[in-house]
């Protein structure tokens, strides 16, 4: 199971590029930037990357993302999470980045977008992986802001893809960022949206009734509510899942009682991710067997999830159909 997993092409659809800030990587750059951080070592930033809820993770996140500054950094730390997702056989990644992390540090937009997309760049030319990005909104703040970060992107419309919501989801519902919505897809943004990790069901309600999204990021508590389920198939959006991230978070108290298999007999369309690698102990390989070992779950289960990460990923039709035959034929050999 565990070749079986490696060799599997497939996408990764949920991933936060700040959140795959390994320890060293973060340490070299802090040094290099001449930032003091509270850590004096590659060890103590490794045992500061443990934590038991989503804030406690949201802090020493942001801490870490203090220390990139300049453009090579947004690329050093793009780069080498492409590197492991060549590694992986993740042929294509769709990287979430939070411009408001940065541009509330007084690092420009342009900084952030150029550093990163160059690494995609290269990395496509260099290591055969696709990728494509999605702008995120921090949901602890406010609309207003969201509407700054949104001005700010315009001029760099062309190397971006979609929208997203992700920071703390309670207390932040997605009908907050209603008009920033509205006005993010007028300016051709695809939108998605965390729902349903730590908020209810209504949140994931919101989210695809207010802001209309294409893709739920997360989605377990989506299945308080049957009738939520069934518009979820109806309106067939996939569900972006990431196992070891719901258990460091304690979203899921164990792996065995993750609700991934559930939400597959159910008929929802369910992808596997990392999340924040770097912080929640997995590569997407590792979320893959991980999770094959908890639900005991078989090689045509793991073929219907990566599967689904290329159906739902926001490729156009013919490079979806590309990808979608190299799995059709790495499964046929390998069943």
């Amino acid at each position: 199971m565990k070749v079986f997993v490696e060799n599997l092409p497939k996408a990764e659809l949920h991933l936060h590029i700040e959140g795959t800030f390994e320890p060293e990587l973060m340490f070299k750059i802090a040094q290099r930037n001449n930032i003091n951080i509270p850590y004096s070592s590659v060890k103590e930033i490794e045992a500061a990357y443990k934590f038991n809820c989503l804030q406690d993770f949201l802090n020493i996140y942001f801490e870490g993302a203090g220390v990139l500054i300049t453009e090579q950094d947004f690329y050093d730390l793009t780069y080498s999470y492409l590197q492991k997702c060549a590694s992986q056989n993740v042929r294509h990644t769709e990287i979430m980045f939070d411009p408001q992390t940065h541009t509330e540090r007084g690092i420009k937009f342009e900084t952030v977008i150029n550093g990163i997309s160059k690494a995609c760049e290269d990395a496509e030319d260099k290591l055969g992986v696709s990728s494509l990005l999605i702008m995120s909104y921090l949901r602890h703040l406010s609309e207003e802001e969201a509407f700054k970060t949104l001005q700010q992107s315009l001029k760099y419309k062309n190397k971006i893809t979609a929208i997203g919501l992700d920071s703390s989801e309670k207390g932040n519902p997605p009908s907050k960022f209603k008009s920033v919505f509205e006005a993010s897809v007028k300016e051709g943004y695809i939108p998605l949206a965390h729902a349903g990790e730590e908020g209810s069901s209504d949140y994931v309600w919101e989210a695809i009734d207010i802001l209309g999204i294409k893709r739920i990021d997360h989605g377990n508590n989506a299945l308080q509510d049957e009738n939520l389920v069934k518009e979820i198939i109806a309106r067939d959006i996939a569900l972006t899942v990431c196992p070891l991230s719901n258990t460091a978070l304690q979203v899921v108290d164990n792996l065995k009682n993750h609700p991934l298999k559930k939400m597959m007999n159910a008929g929802l369309k369910v992808t596997v991710n990392s999340d924040d690698p770097a912080y929640f102990g997995g590569q997407i390989n590792k979320n893959y067997f991980e999770i094959q070992q908890a639900l005991n779950l078989t090689k045509y289960d793991l073929y219907q999830l990566a599967k689904n990460s290329f159906k739902y990923s926001l490729l156009n039709d013919l490079q979806k159909q590309q990808y979608l035959n190299e799995l059709e034929v790495y499964y046929l050999n390998n069943n």
